[in-house]
């Protein structure tokens, strides 16, 4: 089993990978970081780069997280790249980061993170970042 957390390096990114570590950590679970980009831009700030690849990398094996990062360019998007590895790995546990929006917001755009809490065949763990003063 394995526990598929949604990453971007984001401060929402962040609170979802420290909250899959601590669900991997309690379980003795598999880690499965994603984070994806569509590839329809020379640059995508949700995607993240070398640097930021090998601290998750250094701080999953430092904390003894057995783990798997993948980042999937094939043109899909993020919530389909979450949704298809949780499949593919049976996952038992989603994690992803919710970001703050106003109702506006919420009633125009679609959501990634809606998407996979309403099409995940497996629990989902929905956390927020920790509000800054």
């Amino acid at each position: 089993m394995t526990i598929v957390v949604g990453y971007v390096p984001t401060p929402e990114g962040e609170a979802a990978l420290t909250q899959a570590i601590s669900e991997a950590r309690k379980t003795g679970t598999r880690l499965l970081v994603v984070n994806s980009s569509k590839g329809d831009a020379l640059v995508d700030n949700r995607y993240a780069q070398e640097p930021e690849i090998q601290t998750i990398e250094e701080r999953l094996a430092t904390q003894g997280i057995d783990h798997v990062i993948k980042q999937p360019v094939r043109g899909h998007d993020a919530a389909a790249e979450v949704l298809d590895a949780a499949e593919e790995h049976n996952a038992q546990l989603i994690v992803i980061g919710l970001r703050r929006r106003t109702p506006v917001g919420k009633l125009i755009m679609g959501s990634t993170s809606q998407r996979i809490l309403l099409e995940a065949d497996c629990p989902v763990l929905a956390v927020k970042a920790a509000a800054t003063a």
